[in-house]
């Protein structure tokens, strides 16, 4: 049996390291989870990597590359090409990179007479649980094309709302960052050189301008004290996020946020019912998919309540009543699925209530954005406004002195 190295936090949140034996992968990471451990890095044994980071030099294969990929398979599938030859093609016009290196061993195992989910299983950092799931309900059922043609339209739709949200944050972004090495480059170059005409007159100086030359002494003279600041405040923000109970609070407190709890709310909702539905869809069980839906809904907070949720499923309690007890889980959705489990079509109503989030998040994020940019504008014109008056208020009252 292979074994395989790996690198988990324990329950206290401290770094446990060692070697498990298993099947594949995919089997490591139950056993270490069922031992109450939460995987870091899982490796075979003979790999040899740097240690703590055993496996971050490869390169991650994208959400639009794994899109594209289980599309062109659903389509040589749905043209009646073998699994085995369907994934050969696949790698054989894949460009060099980690995509087709995992499509190769995924072809290997399919020649060892390994079921294609079960050769994806085997990896892990490429094809996820929710994934995996899905393929291996494809293929007891025997409809594989349909589910990778719905779970590949699920990816670009996840692509498409990741791509909205960088888009939407790149021009506020690079304002906030040119501004403040516009900002940073007056109060350390040129600021100090208009101060000393201040300083050698010994005229009392507004309160304004005395201000601004005090920030710009911190930033000339302790520049290394920020940096040295800014990272131990990241230094100890890693060490924090290594312990659950501090990820449970972050997760928290996002959702408390004005504006941004509502637009995480909305983004974790539409994933849920999205995720949910498209397993149920594709005939993995209940509870396994609640399982499934947990690890891919990313806040903790959501995570506790699904797993509450999961609990009163297998007591016999229903989906809709399990989650209308919880205030996270707005009454809309619990509606929609009530009359999904009256009507026997939840997948159906679970995709139309994602869908609906989605659009909510994405009209929120529009409306956010717009509003955004000229907050952003004023915010440096009053910055820049600052340090125009500071510097000109001291040379009026020279001015004055002078007549």
């Amino acid at each position: 049996m292979p074994t395989f190295r790996y690198s988990a936090y324990g329950k206290g949140g401290g770094e446990v390291t060692g070697t498990v034996e298993a099947d594949s992968p995919r089997v490591a990471l139950d056993r270490l989870k069922k031992d109450g451990l939460f995987p870091r890095e899982i490796v075979p044994a003979d790999e040899v990597a740097p240690k703590g980071h055993l496996t971050s030099l490869r390169r991650r294969v994208s959400l639009p590359e794994l899109a594209l990929m289980t599309r062109r398979l659903a389509t040589l599938l749905g043209s009646a090409v073998p699994v085995y030859e369907a994934v050969a093609t696949l790698g054989a016009q894949e460009r060099a990179g980690e995509l087709k290196n995992v499509l190769g061993r995924v072809r290997e195992r399919l020649a060892e007479g390994t079921g294609l989910a079960k050769a994806m299983a085997a990896e892990p950092r490429v094809f996820s649980d929710s994934y995996v799931s899905m393929v291996a309900a494809g293929e007891a059922s025997g409809a594989l094309e349909i589910v990778l043609e719905k779970l590949a339209e699920f990816l670009e739709d996840q692509d498409a709302v990741r791509n909205k949200v960088v888009t939407s944050l790149a021009y506020p972004i690079l304002m906030v960052v040119v501004g403040s090495g516009v900002m940073m480059f007056l109060l350390g170059f040129v600021v100090p050189k208009i101060v000393t005409i201040f300083e050698e007159s010994k005229a009392t100086l507004p309160l304004i301008t005395v201000v601004l030359i005090k920030v710009s002494h911190v930033v000339q003279k302790g520049w290394w004290a920020l940096l040295l600041l800014g990272a131990a405040t990241v230094f100890a923000y890693r060490r924090l996020a290594q312990r659950e109970e501090f990820r449970l609070r972050q997760d928290r407190f996002l959702l408390r946020l004005p504006l941004v709890g509502a637009l995480s709310q909305r983004l974790l909702l539409s994933r849920f019912a999205k995720v949910l539905g498209l397993l149920l869809m594709s005939g993995v069980p209940v509870i396994r998919a609640m399982d499934i839906t947990s690890a891919a809904v990313v806040n903790r907070q959501y995570r506790s309540c699904l797993a509450q949720v999961k609990e009163e499923l297998i007591e016999g309690g229903s989906l809709s009543a399990a989650l209308g007890k919880n205030s996270l889980f707005p009454p809309l959705l619990v509606h929609m699925i009530a009359v999904g489990e009256k009507s026997g079509e939840l997948e159906k109503m679970l995709t139309r209530a994602g869908d609906a989030f989605e659009g909510e998040f994405e009209a929120a994020v529009t409306r956010l954005m717009a509003l955004l940019e000229p907050l952003l504008v004023l915010g440096m014109g009053a910055t820049v406004g600052f340090v125009v008056v500071a510097v000109l208020l001291p040379i009026f009252q020279l001015n004055q002195l002078i007549k």
